[in-house]
């Protein structure tokens, strides 16, 4: 049963600006407020599959960019054997690029929903493990990423617990290159804290990225890590994040220096793209999904190559035949008797 067949009938309901529908994470109806700086709240995924209040459209009005699912894929890394996720599939028929949304432990958070999102929005197929529903994800991976910053100066990526959630995203990659109208040879992964540092450490060991994008990592352990990925890498971060600074030294300390490109926001914070935390600036943010988007377009979707200039007309004349009078100009006069 789809959505659009579970919505709630309010005959003559007074929201305001906003729609009515079913929740494509947490499966209940509910009424979501479209506010002025915000287009969506976390709980709602898709709002455009859903009904907008007192709406003037009608029911030949083009169909949405992108549509939501819920998934789930195989995975030796959960205790059931699969791991739950959403993928946004954009509705064009053609062959896409795909985009791994990396979490760090909270599940689908704004920012990875904003991600998500916009990736879909300009034709990426782009999939979000939930966390949030998956077995065995708990306090004791919170302790390892937290911990192993605070105590031994950054995640440890090659830790058991770490490793095991490197391997349900290394799973859900498997799980996203392997859909339908995808493209396997165009793919990035994106992340942002710890979220950010987990991408990084789940790139070290997939050579056939086109881009990573980390948006205020924090720094990993080893520190050598960052010289395994071979793709090019974006970090945005602010001037007045200590921790992301540190993983930018030590990625341009890393083999990797050369590929990488950073962006530095003035007075950003850590979390300056969580619409739900204090850091969080609205010019700065859109600044950061614009650099973004353009990093992962540039490497994933890269424009046509030129075709070749025309002969130019110089040339052209100098290959054509000569005339009968051209040629009769040409031939040297017969000496005279």
């Amino acid at each position: 049963m789809r959505d659009d067949d579970r919505l709630l009938d309010l005959p003559g309901a007074e929201f305001g600006s906003g729609v009515v529908g079913v929740c494509d994470i947490c499966g209940t109806r509910q009424a979501v407020v479209i506010l002025e700086k915000e287009r969506y709240r976390l709980c709602v995924l898709d709002f455009l599959n859903k009904t907008w209040i007192k709406s003037e459209k009608l029911p030949t009005a083009a169909a949405p960019v992108y549509r939501s699912d819920r998934i789930w894929y195989p995975t030796s890394a959960a205790p059931g054997g699969n791991a739950p996720a959403i993928v946004l599939s954009p509705t064009k028929a053609v062959r896409r690029p795909v985009v791994l949304v990396v979490p760090e432990i909270y599940g689908i958070t704004t920012t990875l929903l904003d991600a998500a999102i916009r990736f879909a929005r300009e034709g990426f197929e782009v999939l979000v493990p939930d966390l949030s529903k998956t077995d065995g994800v708990g306090v004791g991976l919170h302790a390892a990423l937290h911990g192993g910053r605070l105590l031994r100066g950054g995640v440890p990526v090659t830790s058991a617990r770490v490793a095991g959630l490197l391997g349900l995203y290394r799973d859900a990659l498997r799980a996203l290159l392997a859909r339908e109208m995808v493209d396997p040879a165009r793919s990035a992964v994106f992340g942002a804290s710890y979220g950010a540092s987990l991408a990084l450490g789940l790139a070290a060991e997939s050579t056939g990225l086109s881009a990573v994008a980390l948006a205020y990592p924090v720094p990993v352990r080893p520190a050598k890590l960052p010289s395994l990925v071979t793709a090019p890498i974006l970090l945005v971060r602010g001037d007045r994040d200590r921790s992301a600074e540190a993983a930018e030294a030590q990625l341009r300390a890393s083999d990797a220096g050369a590929r990488i490109r950073v962006v530095t926001f003035a007075d950003g914070k850590h979390g300056f793209l969580s619409r739900d935390l204090g850091a969080y600036d609205l010019d700065t943010a859109e600044r950061a999904w614009g650099e973004i988007l353009a990093f992962l377009k540039l490497n994933l979707m890269p424009p046509p190559p030129k075709p070749a200039p025309p002969p130019s007309r110089q040339a052209a004349v100098a290959v054509t035949p000569a005339t009968g009078a051209q040629a009769a100009a040409s031939v040297p006069a017969s000496p005279a008797r």
